[in-house]
C-alpha cells in the first residue's frame, strides 16, 4: 500500500456520466481519493452519503473529492442518482481493479478495494492515508476532518 510522502500514481477512469477523469489534470489542487468496495451496499451507501454531507468542508479547502470502486459506470450512475451524490464516482471496472492495485488497496480474492482514503496534495504527493479496520466497518468522518486540516496553510 502506498504511504505518506509517496507520489500518487496517475490514472484515468470513467465517472458515473461516462466522462474520463484523469488525476494529473487536477494538479494544483488537493484531492481526496476514496476507495470503497461496493455501490449500493449499506456501509458504502452510508459512507458516500456522509461524504456528500461533508462536501462543503472538502470544497472549503479547495480539494476535489473522487470516489473509486470496481463497479461499472452504469451502476455508479444509478447509485449517484439514487443517493443524490454530487461528486465523481469513478469506475475501476476494467481492467478490473487496476487503479486500486496500483495504490495497493485491491483485495485480489474479493476483487474490490479496501476502504482506504488517500489525501493527495496539490503537487501529487500523498499527505495522509487511512483505512477502515475491517471491510464491514465505515471510516470515521473525523478522520476526514483531521486529514483536511493538514491542508490548512498549504500553498494552493
Amino acid at each position: 500500500m502506498l504511504d505518506v510522502g509517496q507520489f500518487a500514481p496517475d490514472f484515468t477512469l470513467t465517472n458515473q456520466y461516462g466522462e474520463e477523469v484523469q488525476l494529473s489534470e487536477h494538479r494544483g489542487r488537493p484531492v481526496v481519493l476514496v476507495f470503497y468496495p461496493f455501490a449500493f451496499s449499506s456501509v458504502c451507501t452510508g459512507e458516500m452519503c456522509s461524504l456528500q454531507d461533508m462536501l462543503e468542508e472538502v470544497q472549503e479547502v479547495d480539494a476535489l473529492l473522487l470516489a473509486v470502486s470496481t463497479d461499472t459506470f452504469h451502476v455508479l450512475k444509478a447509485f449517484a442518482n439514487q443517493e443524490s451524490l454530487d461528486f465523481d464516482l469513478l469506475s475501476d471496472f476494467w481492467p478490473h481493479g487496476q487503479v486500486a492495485e496500483s495504490y495497493g488497496v485491491l483485495d485480489p480474492e474479493k476483487g474490490v478495494p479496501s476502504r482506504t482514503t488517500f489525501l493527495i496534495d496539490a503537487d501529487g504527493l500523498i499527505l495522509d492515508r487511512f483505512t477502515s479496520a475491517e471491510m464491514g466497518t465505515p471510516r470515521d468522518t473525523e478522520a476526514y476532518r483531521r486529514a483536511l486540516a493538514k491542508l490548512e496553510g498549504q500553498p494552493a
